[in-house]
């Protein structure tokens, strides 16, 4: 792995392919590290002609951290929004983007292919409509328009997710397999080694749950995206899991209908995460966007 000084701040990368290659760029959710993005699936994307990076958003892995901005808190913060208050963050979502952009700037690289996955769609979204330019195509899993009205996830997965974890490392594993159960794919086998093996390896490079909820308040500060939505040009692909319990199938829905030409992808059994057995078809799906563009 690498880093970089990209819109002022140190981001923390690495990269799979061709160098010449096109170039795809991950971006990870809420709390999320690079690791989010196995090794595996992406060397799957880089062995189909692609130059994957995937990459540490601010306050998560090894990139900067905002720790001076102290810990937010989360349901004052929802709270507010829903009062029509402001809400104080530490960042937003164009922030996020900006840094991004800023890693591309950072690589040499003029114009990628964008991914983002949850949060991380979010802000890939932000950077197709704020640097429109540099995006060749869009793929938003698993993601949302931010429109306040649009349906909920259900109250008990949106509960674990928000709960602060334990500092310990043993229950801080414990804890987060109970709360991927809640959000599991249902008709996909639950990889228990795995998310085990990820839960570890995220602890052991970096625990910053204060990080994670500077990210959600920069989401909720960014508030309803779908006017700067409309105004996307690039190819963009929406992918979403039937029965996900956290940001419901109708949110990506919404948001393959107000992206201009976007088209959708519904996959059956899967809730707010990729198990591996949806790997291939995703993959399928991405590299065919990237072909489109390229023609």
């Amino acid at each position: 792995m690498a880093h970089a000084t990209a819109n002022g701040i140190r981001i923390e990368y690495e990269t799979f392919g061709d160098a010449a290659s096109p170039a795809l760029l991950l971006i990870a959710g809420n709390g999320a590290q690079l690791l989010f993005w196995d090794a595996a699936f992406c060397r799957s994307l880089a062995d189909n002609g692609l130059r994957v990076i995937r990459f540490d958003n601010r306050d998560a892995g090894l990139s900067s951290k905002f720790d001076a901005a102290g810990v937010p808190d989360i349901m004052a913060t929802i709270q507010a929004a829903m009062a029509g208050q402001p809400v104080r963050a530490a960042y937003t979502l164009n922030d996020m983007a900006d840094d991004a952009v800023g890693l591309l700037d950072a690589l040499g690289i003029a114009k990628a292919h964008v991914c983002g996955a949850s949060m991380g769609g979010m802000i890939a979204q932000v950077v197709a409509y704020r640097h429109p330019q540099r995006v060749r195509s869009l793929t938003s899993i698993m993601s949302n328009t931010g429109n306040p009205t649009a349906p909920q996830g259900k109250p008990e997965a949106i509960a674990a997710v928000v709960a602060p974890p334990p500092t310990g490392r043993d229950a801080y594993v414990a804890h987060n397999l109970a709360v991927w159960r809640k959000i599991w794919s249902p008709g996909f086998p639950f990889e228990e080694a795995r998310a085990r093996a990820f839960l570890e390896q995220s602890y052991d490079r970096s625990f910053c749950p204060g990080g994670m909820a500077r990210q959600n308040v920069a989401v909720i500060a960014c508030g309803d995206r779908k006017p700067s939505l409309a105004t996307i040009k690039a190819p963009t692909l929406v992918i979403h899991g039937a029965d996900d319990p956290l940001i419901p199938f109708d949110a990506g829905k919404e948001t393959a209908q107000v992206v201009p030409g976007a088209r959708l992808m519904r996959i059956a059994g899967m809730g707010h995460d990729m198990p591996t057995g949806t790997w291939p078809e995703i993959v399928a799906a991405m590299v065919a966007l990237s072909r489109q563009e390229a023609a």
